[in-house]
């Protein structure tokens, strides 16, 4: 009896890893999205501010969860996304105040950690 109810626990932990990946490549492909119509040009100041904010959010969430001690990722690789995501947060700044006007490095690192979820 208690085997069974560890192998059934082991499994709802399990779906619910791959449904968090999932919404988190989910949430990551809709800020890919917004950033991409920021590189073709098609904006408004107000769309601009909205998908970078859109994005320092996203990554202000993952930077959170990750420096939550009880987060299972290595401390080593929890580190390094971290550091991913304050460059993030930090070049979404940038292009909002237009001190920046690189949004393609914005859409390769988040394509890149979403594939890699």
């Amino acid at each position: 009896m208690v085997q069974m109810t560890w192998e059934a626990y082991e499994t709802v932990v399990e779906d619910s890893g791959r449904e968090a990946r999932s919404r988190e490549r989910h949430a990551l492909s809709l800020g890919i999205d917004r950033l991409e119509q920021l590189q073709k040009g098609f904006f408004s100041g107000e769309d601009l501010v909205e998908s970078l904010l859109y994005v320092r959010r996203l990554w202000a969430i993952f930077i959170e969860d990750l420096a939550h001690p009880e987060n299972g990722l290595p401390d080593k690789l929890r580190a390094d996304i971290i550091s991913i995501g304050l460059w993030v947060v930090k070049e979404a700044d940038r292009l909002r105040e237009a001190k920046s006007n690189e949004v393609m490095q914005l859409i390769e690192i988040n394509r890149l950690i979403r594939d890699s979820l």
